[in-house]
């Protein structure tokens, strides 16, 4: 009997995943962003075989393609834009604008996905023990949410980043002070409060009664429910990151140079606005694409998770096309 409900729990599952993805697929602004981060995720993989193509390296510096009586503004149209480099060269220093790009998205992606699955992580933790622990345990953790949420995390963050030691992987340090600095907070009152509500039911109370521990009830009961809004959650949070980290990069706590990062690339770009607009516009414009299509897919991701929400536009847009045919006649 128990194989059975189980046996018909994952075919449950199994049929509401694939009712997400066809929920996904209907909507082609959720088609659009897939596709424009698969590009990106692309870019950033295939970082050293474009460098490899195009002949350069991140941090090889190129003197003779700068004008030094200018101050180091590039030679040439668009920043120096020519066969050898495809989007031009890095005012100052000559490097190749395209290459630092392609591995500036890893820094980027990995930092803001890295962040995102200790926020998961922890956060997840911290609620689900708030909630079945005991009330001393609650209380911690509920002050311990408290203190996160109202953390000025910027400025927290420069300088827990001032006196970590400079040997420290700063990639590895940005992942772990945005992932247990920002977010964090608001992820484990939102999973404490709906693992309350899960323990009202009659399954999770079944399960108890049976002998269960507090931790084979956690994991075979209560993370399957919480997986849909945790999954929202996680989307919202990912775009954040990215900007956490570009703007901690912008700020100088960021990656350490040589190492590419695009908010370190807008840092310096800030001197050459005007004499190099395209070293300002390339970055920035990567970002602000990196973070609308997170933010796309994020809210199309809440919607097929939730159904209801999904009938509430589709009423919302039948009401509004019913009113406009009503003004039209």
């Amino acid at each position: 009997m128990t194989q059975e409900i189980q046996q018909e729990i994952q075919e449950n599952d199994i049929s509401g995943a694939r009712q997400v993805l066809r929920r996904l697929r209907a909507r082609k602004s959720a088609l659009a962003a897939a596709i424009v981060l698969g590009l990106l995720v692309l870019f950033a993989l295939a970082a050293p075989l474009l460098a490899a193509w195009e002949g350069q390296d991140p941090t090889t510096y190129h003197d003779g393609l700068v004008n030094s009586a200018a101050g180091g503004v590039p030679l040439g149209s668009f920043g120096g834009v020519s066969a050898e480099h495809w989007l031009g060269v890095e005012p100052g220093t000559g490097r190749d604008v395209f290459v630092r790009l392609c591995y500036g998205a890893r820094v980027s992606l990995v930092v803001a996905l890295g962040a995102t699955v200790v926020q998961v992580v922890v956060g997840v933790a911290l609620g689900i023990t708030a909630a079945l622990g005991n009330r001393l345990a609650d209380s911690v953790i509920g002050h311990l949410t408290d203190v996160l949420v109202a953390l000025p995390f910027l400025a927290f963050a420069v300088a827990l980043t001032a006196v970590v030691p400079a040997d420290f992987p700063r990639p590895v340090l940005l992942v772990l002070v945005i992932g247990l600095l920002n977010g964090v907070g608001g992820l484990a009152r939102l999973v404490r409060a709906q693992t309350l509500s899960l323990k009202k039911l009659d399954y999770v109370s079944a399960a108890r009664l049976a002998g269960g521990s507090s931790w084979r009830i956690a994991r075979r009961e209560l993370l399957p429910a919480l997986a849909a809004p945790v999954i929202t959650y996680a989307a919202v949070l990912l775009p954040s990151n990215i900007v956490m980290e570009a703007g901690m990069s912008f700020l100088g706590v960021g990656v350490k140079p040589p190492t590419p990062s695009w908010g370190q690339m807008l840092s310096t770009a800030t001197t050459w606005f005007r004499a190099d607009p395209m070293y300002v516009v390339l970055p920035a414009l990567l970002l602000f694409v990196t973070t609308l299509v997170f933010t796309v897919l994020g809210d199309a991701l809440r919607t097929a998770l939730d159904p209801r929400e999904a009938s509430r536009l589709r009423v919302g847009r039948a009401g509004r096309a019913g009113r406009r045919k009503e003004s039209a006649i």
